[in-house]
């Protein structure tokens, strides 16, 4: 169990008995099918098979229900990465196996994020919002991870952190940059009106609609690389 959810908490709903993990996942999903608006302890009730009440003692309130659909997301990650110790990863074939693990962690952060587009800014919007140490267990292991990967390879409590917070801040902000909204109308055959670009006045915006058709596309798990490795690349050369 997760946040002290133990046995004795369990109680019956639709789908056989609940636990924190099972209700955060129920929660994810509906988010994943409705967006954000549709995610309330009446609606996540119905969905279980139980009266609402009864998810307050896994989620007692509407902010924890929040934090706990990033819970899920992060226990999500964590489970992809125990399940794949061994990927292939972007980076080069000669990056020493710290740099090689940063890689694959950005990388299935990345996967995981775009196969859960409506939760996912979730993250952004409650790392802003939620201290350091009330954030779930799942989100501290994963900062843990990074800077384990760090220590292991010889940064220390000073060196570690100014990485650390960049990693973070190129992967999350990477994603919320593959996730904006692009296209004004995806039905629409004809690119220009798909992307809209009729509302961006040409005489003030010409660069801005000349890049629109490839801001449109994402920049994929490659982009990502390449960022990574820049910004490692940095580091080292400072002496980080």
């Amino acid at each position: 169990m997760v946040n002290g959810a133990g046995p004795g908490a369990d109680e019956d709903g639709r789908h056989g008995r609940l636990s924190r993990e099972r209700v955060l996942a129920a929660a994810l999903d509906l988010v994943d099918r409705e967006g954000l608006a549709a995610l309330t302890m009446r609606r996540l009730g119905a969905e279980l098979g139980v009266e609402a009440m009864s998810l307050y003692r896994y989620a007692p309130g509407k902010t924890a229900l929040l934090d706990g659909v990033v819970e899920a997301l992060f226990l999500q990650l964590e489970d992809r990465l125990a399940r794949a110790p061994d990927p292939e990863t972007v980076a080069a074939a000669a990056s020493p196996e710290w740099r090689a693990e940063l890689h694959r962690i950005a990388r299935i952060t990345y996967q995981v994020c775009l196969d859960h587009p409506e939760g996912a800014p979730l993250i952004f919007t409650r790392f802003s919002e939620v201290p350091l140490a009330r954030r779930a267990p799942a989100v501290l292991r994963d900062h843990e991870r990074v800077l384990g990967v760090l220590w292991d390879a010889g940064f220390d409590e000073t060196r570690s952190a100014p990485v650390l917070r960049a990693f973070t801040a190129w992967v999350l902000g990477y994603v919320s940059v593959e996730l904006r909204a692009v296209v004004d109308n995806p039905r629409e055959p004809d690119p220009a009106f798909r992307l809209g670009l009729y509302r961006m006045p040409s005489e003030e915006l010409p660069r801005l609609r000349a890049t629109a058709p490839a801001l449109a596309e994402r920049g994929g798990p490659e982009g990502l690389a390449a960022g990574l490795d820049a910004l490692l690349d940095r580091f080292l050369e400072r002496g980080l």
